[in-house]
């Protein structure tokens, strides 16, 4: 048995296949080698983002890979905005309540995706903030994030609704009344 600083340890043994454990834990990795499998053990700090992910997705298969990518760099996007707005907090630490981060992506959907935001979010299973608090604690389970003693799943409850957030910015902003039309004189004069 090997072991190094990383705490990896590789055992030699025969007919293995993958396992893994529960989140937090380690992951068992095989990988042949001359015909006999090696064992890696492997901590969720190890892993890739992608690879963990996965792992999530085969516990909680609701929301699209891509959501989880869209959490993790809005995440960064809302700590660049609140360090810009509050720079000494964010020195202090880079802690993001759960509203601030809905707000940042929010802020970060409708960058990336404009009017489109709602049905992209939609389409990757986040219908509403609980889905990205689902998301967040997700991620919180498998050590990709942390969270304080303070946190909870229901800070991502209510705090906007995804047709107030993402299709009401993009709405004219005084709706004509039914049939009114320009008048011919405001027509003439407006050419």
């Amino acid at each position: 048995m090997v072991c190094d600083r990383e705490a990896r340890l590789l055992f030699r043994i025969r007919n293995i296949t993958r396992l893994t454990v529960p989140a937090g834990g380690w992951l068992w990795d095989c990988a042949p080698a001359g015909g006999v499998l090696f064992l890696m053990l492997k901590s969720m700090q190890d892993l890739e983002f992608a690879e963990v992910v996965a792992l999530i997705r085969k516990e909680d298969p609701r929301f699209d890979r891509k959501a989880y990518d869209f959490v993790r760099h809005g995440l960064d996007h809302a700590v660049k905005e609140l360090k810009k707005k509050d720079s000494a907090r964010i020195a202090r630490t880079a802690h993001v309540t759960g509203p601030e981060l809905l707000d940042g992506l929010r802020v970060y959907a409708l960058d990336q995706f404009g009017p489109l935001s709602k049905t992209v979010l939609n389409a990757w299973g986040v219908k509403r903030c609980s889905d990205f608090g689902d998301i967040v604690f997700n991620m919180i389970e498998y050590n990709v994030l942390s969270k304080t003693e303070n946190d909870r799943r229901e800070d991502f409850s209510d705090i906007y609704s995804f047709e107030d957030a993402f299709v009401k910015p993009f709405l004219p902003s005084k709706p004509r009344g039914e049939g009114s039309s320009p008048s011919a004189a405001e027509s003439v004069g407006s050419a």
